[in-house]
């Protein structure tokens, strides 16, 4: 799969990091106990369909890119990068 760098321009996967779900990165505040600090740590959603991921463009740039992309047919449908997304909704 090959992933367009906002600012690099397209690129292979190996150079980006997958941080999971664009969306609901919900960090438990740093009291929470065990469980909500195992849970935010180990268990992620894995849904067929599209999908709003977060990514780091680690051995390129370092910028971090929305990716929108459908994990079944693994096409790749938006990049954009994390701060212009943060801008646009809200």
């Amino acid at each position: 799969m090959r992933l367009k760098c906002p600012v690099c321009g397209e690129r292979d996967l190996r150079e980006f990091f997958y941080v999971g779900d664009a969306v609901a990165l919900d960090r438990p505040d740093a009291d929470a106990g065990m469980d909500a600090w195992d849970s935010y740590v180990h268990l992620r959603d894995n849904p067929a369909g599209v999908t709003r991921d977060l990514w780091q463009h680690e051995a390129g740039c370092a910028a971090w890119i929305v990716v929108t992309r459908n994990t079944v047919t693994h096409e790749v449908k938006e990049t954009a990068l994390a701060g212009d997304v943060k801008r646009a909704r809200g």
